[in-house]
């Protein structure tokens, strides 16, 4: 089912399901839930503070062994609640394209 206008459906989940917020670098992580998740993103309730979530980009440890893992850019936050959109490989060579030919225009 999608709603709001999106292109992947949401799987909200039944039951707290935690996880983990860590900068690209492993200088921080944060305690969180998985509220609900698709095929390109997630929203999360973020224990402890939100300012390093201004971080360009991030990994969600969704195992304890922190052997899954997804690599994510925030997209939104309200209070505790942040939405994160899934960066793939594709995407970035899609936006590097784009800002290529944007400069080669000019």
């Amino acid at each position: 089912m999608r709603s709001n206008g999106r292109k992947n459906a949401r799987v909200k989940m039944d039951h707290r399901q935690p996880v983990n917020l860590m900068g690209s670098d492993g200088t921080w992580r944060r305690s969180c839930v998985l509220l609900d998740v698709s095929q390109t993103g997630a929203k999360l309730e973020v224990e402890g503070t939100l300012d390093v979530l201004q971080a360009k980009e991030f990994f969600l440890v969704l195992s304890s062994t922190g052997l899954a893992y997804r690599r994510c850019e925030l997209v939104w936050i309200d209070g505790t609640t942040a939405g994160v959109h899934f960066v793939t490989a594709g995407a970035k060579r899609k936006a590097a394209n784009a800002t290529a030919a944007v400069a080669q225009s000019k």
